[in-house]
Parts: structure tokens; C-alpha cells; sequence
């Protein structure tokens, strides 16, 4: 079985867009910080794109929090990356206001 891969460019589409509907996405999903929100909007957006199975996707314990779902993104990412290219200036700037 392939793994899909996500290009450089694709992954900046999807950052891009998470920052501009960011006010949106922040005030209709209320789980917690603002950065949560985005980083958990970001992995819920891989995982269908990617159309990872059940056991490919992370799960969680307790409450995550931005580390968690950051490191659950590069998890998702790795191997993923097409050109291994880094997706975490992408990341960075996604959640810059």
C-alpha cells in the first residue's frame, strides 16, 4: 500500500487558508486557545486530504494542547512530504496574526 504524499505547494494552500478563515474557524470551534484551534483545524485538514485510516490518525489522551497537536502534524507529515520539504515555517507563519 502507498502512502499519499502532500506537496510543498498544497500544504501552503491549506496553511494559507486557515489563516485567512482564521477568525471564523477560531469563534465556531471553542476548544480552546487560538492556536488549538488553528493546529487542530490543520490536522483535521491532513488527515482527510491525506485519507489516512483510523490507525494512521493520531489519538489523544487527556486535553491536548498546541505541542500536542503540533507534533501529531509532523507525525501525520513524516514520510508525507513530498520533496521533503519542512512544513513547520508553513506552521509558523499560519499562526502568526
Amino acid at each position: 500500500m502507498q502512502m499519499a504524499c502532500i506537496s510543498e505547494t498544497r500544504f501552503v494552500e491549506i496553511c494559507d487558508g486557515i489563516r485567512d478563515d482564521r477568525s471564523g474557524i477560531i469563534k465556531h470551534n471553542p476548544i480552546g486557545t487560538d492556536e488549538e484551534v488553528l493546529l487542530w483545524m490543520l490536522l483535521s485538514c491532513l488527515v482527510t486530504f491525506l485519507s489516512l485510516a483510523d490507525e494512521e490518525t493520531p489519538c489523544f489522551t487527556g486535553r491536548p494542547d498546541a505541542k500536542t497537536y503540533r507534533d501529531a502534524i509532523l507525525f501525520v507529515l513524516n514520510g508525507r512530504c513530498e520533496n521533503g520539504f519542512d512544513p513547520q515555517p508553513h506552521i509558523d507563519r499560519m499562526l502568526d496574526q
